[in-house]
């Protein structure tokens, strides 16, 4: 005779036995040559705006970024991983973005130095709905989209002389980006590759540029500057730079980085895209170490002026400061899947 415990036990074997559940379908992969072929920039930028607005009105939830840095040795490396991620409330889906960069070694092997992938994932049921393999793509569109979006709400309607000091991936992204929301002629600084940029760019976008001698002559003609290098060393001074200048800075995004010097943050009103972040890993990290400025001294995040309050106010010195956030992966994660879902 079967105990009520054994009895019990078997019922509920059977229940399990009898209960059947649907597996999820696969994720869809898209490669890097379907994405490239599919997704521009212009088609990131009010969704990213969207993004910083809920995300500056407590909408989104983005963990701080987690890292992993791969020393060099024998077996590997050297290299960097960034592992980021977002929801915005009442979207269809939420993203985790795993970026490598800094493998510099694969130049000698004829691969870029960085990759990475996007996982978008239903919102409803929790099922990765597709993966991305965008190398990057992805991550420097939604990195161009801020930049616009930092321009938009930072800089006069007309009048621009955009600078870029660098002149990689995400600058022309950046100049992309600016030429849909402002007018302006373009001014390149970079150790290498100016001349093919400026050339490049002044096709792709009907627009002029010239070529600076140095960081220093960009600045004194530039009334916007845009700062995307690998930040090991600062750019640019403060008494280089004109009143009333906008600085959009990308690429500090881990503690060893500043692209901005510590005085010229000081004189600035200083916006970052999430404190939580530059605070840490951003330019506002160095100026903190350095006794200048403190969290206090935040003027607003970049989602505070989506959402009204006033950025340019006269010929205040401005710095945006773009580390990248959760939200904007979750942006351009929802573009990407609504724009080749349907592929």
């Amino acid at each position: 005779m079967l105990s009520a415990l054994a009895f019990g036990s078997r019922s509920l074997q059977s229940a399990a036995r009898s209960r059947r559940f649907s597996a999820f379908a696969p994720p869809r992969l898209f490669d890097y040559d379907t994405i490239t072929k599919n997704l521009a920039v212009t088609d990131a930028i009010d969704s990213v705006e969207e993004a910083f607005g809920a995300l500056a009105r407590g909408k989104v939830d983005v963990p701080m970024p987690m890292h992993i840095g791969i020393d060099e040795s024998e077996a590997a490396g050297p290299g960097d991983c960034h592992i980021k991620g977002g929801y915005v409330s009442g979207t269809k889906t939420f993203t985790v973005k795993l970026a490598c960069v800094s493998f510099y070694k694969n130049v000698e092997k004829g691969l870029p130095p960085g990759c990475g992938v996007f996982v978008v994932v239903d919102a409803i049921t929790g099922a990765p709905l597709a993966i991305f393999q965008e190398n990057r793509f992805m991550t420097d569109l939604r990195t161009g989209a801020a930049g616009a979006v930092a321009m938009k709400y930072t800089t006069p309607d007309q009048g621009n002389t955009v600078g870029f000091i660098g002149c990689g991936a995400i600058a022309r992204n950046m100049a992309r980006a600016a030429a849909s929301v402002r007018d302006f002629q373009g001014v390149v600084y970079a150790l290498d590759g100016a001349e093919d940029f400026a050339e490049e760019m002044s096709a792709e976008l009907g627009i002029s540029f010239s070529v600076a001698n140095s960081a220093e002559e960009l600045c004194q003609k530039s009334n916007v500057i845009y700062t995307q290098t690998p930040g090991s060393d600062t750019v640019l001074e403060l008494d280089w730079l004109q009143k009333g200048t906008t600085i959009i800075a990308s690429g500090s995004d881990q503690p060893t980085k500043q692209e901005i010097p510590s005085d010229v943050l000081k004189a600035s009103k200083y916006i970052p895209d999430l404190v939580k972040q530059t605070s840490k890993v951003g330019e506002l990290r160095g100026a903190i170490e350095d006794g200048l400025m403190s969290e206090e001294d935040v003027y607003c995040e970049l989602g505070d002026l989506v959402n009204g309050k006033v950025g340019r106010e006269g010929d205040e010195l401005i710095v945006v400061d773009l580390t990248g956030t959760g939200a904007q992966d979750a942006a351009i994660g929802q573009v990407a899947w609504d724009k080749l879902g349907s592929l």
